[in-house]
């Protein structure tokens, strides 16, 4: 059994997650900074809402390829396709974006990668989907939408640009 959400619950989670930063940011100046593949497309949107309302933010994307730590769960090797942040990230408040947040894993992975570029003042998290079933103790400061959903159960996002679609499948675990 699987359950779909379509265009319209992706597109009104992107309008949660630009309206809860826009309340939160006031005049401070901060960055949105997505996670290949997916969280860059989710980040791009949301910073489309923020430009629509009159913010700027600045824009950057993270490849965390190489801090993961689970390579022996992937069907692949690697692809790399490089980050894409050209201001200083030190002393800066950055806002990382996902699609979904399941274990943490990728969220401390990226955490890793930004250590890499400097040492921001305070880094928060925006997440499209908050499944839940954290393994690490990392919550997210914005979400868009909150799935229940079992442990075993998985979450397949698509997204327009990066799959040809905008849905979001979960399939029961067996």
């Amino acid at each position: 059994m699987s359950k779909i959400l379509g265009k319209e619950e992706i597109d009104e989670g992107v309008a949660k997650l630009a309206e809860q930063i826009r309340e939160r940011a006031g005049d401070a100046p901060f960055a949105l900074i997505g996670i290949r593949s997916r969280g860059d497309e989710v980040a791009e949107r949301v910073k489309r809402a923020l430009n629509a309302a009159g913010l700027e933010p600045k824009f950057g994307v993270l490849d965390i390829s190489l801090y993961r730590d689970d390579f022996e769960h992937l069907h692949e090797n690697p692809k790399l396709q490089g980050s894409e942040i050209d201001f200083p990230l030190e002393g800066a408040r950055l806002i990382l974006v996902d699609d979904v947040l399941f274990t943490g894993r990728t969220i401390r992975a990226a955490l890793d990668a930004l250590s890499d570029y400097g040492r921001p003042a305070k880094v928060e998290l925006a997440v499209l989907i908050d499944r839940g079933h954290r393994e690490l103790p990392i919550q997210p400061d914005f979400v868009g939408i909150e799935l229940e959903t079992a442990r075993r159960d998985h979450v397949y996002v698509s997204l327009d640009a990066t799959d040809g679609e905008d849905k979001i499948e979960i399939k029961e675990a067996q």
